[in-house]
């Protein structure tokens, strides 16, 4: 049995990409209450695989899960993605004009804000989960108030589905990155399906020195799929860049990253992988 920790409760997003980074496998999740939290369980036991969010197409990336990464000794072992899709739950005999208040996470919030700027009379109350919303509900037995949170977590709650596919824009995709700690990499790679790669490096505050980078993945016939900076902390002006690149060649990318090594400082490979396929709407 593998044993995943996530962020959130059960009836997550998080829970629901857990069993599907593994799927037809047992597995046994172990929810934690923040990222911060899971990162730090799987440090003190090796044995601990993982499953993190790291960017939306909507929101963006979650830039503290990229300095998380870095910082620990986990490696990338495989990626999910889920399309998200959001429901209005409350409890069951409740109807739409009933709710006066809506609970939910911030960032799901706002990728319902089109349905909520409708409905000026709901008022928006922020919590710290979605699935945790509906939870809350259920057990207070909160009448006039509803959830934004998946289907699963109404579900799992008790709550009655008042509206289903409520976010404002269908193109709502999480990326999660299923980790694992480097000791336990080789059991999870398979290098025939191995086609993405996620980097991380520093560059000198130097006309040019990102571009001399970019240019050479080029060279090699690398895929750049994302770039993400965040300032170094006590460096004025100086940038830490997050990287992934696709290829379809593993003598290319090889050959490629030993020649970027020259031109960066602080070098990385956080993790090799397969890519995973864009889940249809």
């Amino acid at each position: 049995m593998k044993r995943i920790t996530i962020q959130g409760i059960a009836g997550c997003f998080h829970e629901t990409a857990a069993h599907g980074s593994f799927p037809g496998e047992e597995v046994e999740v172990l929810p934690c209450a923040s990222f911060d939290e899971q990162f730090a369980r799987m440090a003190a036991d090796a044995e601990l695989l993982g499953v993190a969010a790291i960017e939306n197409t909507i929101a963006g990336s979650l830039l503290p899960n990229h300095e998380l990464l870095r910082r620990s000794t986990l490696t990338v072992i495989g990626e999910y993605k889920l399309r998200i899709s959001h429901v209005l739950a409350a409890l069951p005999g409740q109807q739409v004009t009933d709710i006066r208040e809506v609970h939910s996470h911030p960032i799901a919030l706002m990728q319902c804000g089109e349905y909520l700027k409708a409905r000026p009379a709901m008022k928006v109350i922020e919590r710290d989960d979605t699935a945790g919303s509906a939870r809350e509900i259920a057990s207070q037995r909160l009448a006039g108030t509803a959830a934004i949170c998946g289907a699963e977590a109404a579900e799992l709650y008790g709550l009655e589905i008042l509206e289903r596919g409520i976010e404002t824009n269908k193109h709502n995709f999480t990326r999660f990155l299923v980790l694992a700690d480097r000791s336990r990499a080789a059991e999870f790679t398979d290098p025939v399906r191995t086609d993405k790669a996620s980097l991380v490096f520093t560059l000198p505050h130097a006309q040019g020195s990102l571009s001399k980078v970019l240019t050479l993945l080029s060279f090699y016939g690398i895929n750049l799929t994302k770039i993400q900076s965040l300032p170094i902390i006590g460096r004025e002006w100086e940038y830490r860049f997050y990287v992934d690149v696709t290829f379809d060649d593993p003598v290319r990318y090889r050959q490629a990253v030993d020649a970027a090594r020259p031109l960066t400082s602080d070098f990385r490979i956080l993790g090799e992988y397969a890519e995973y396929p864009n889940p249809e709407i």
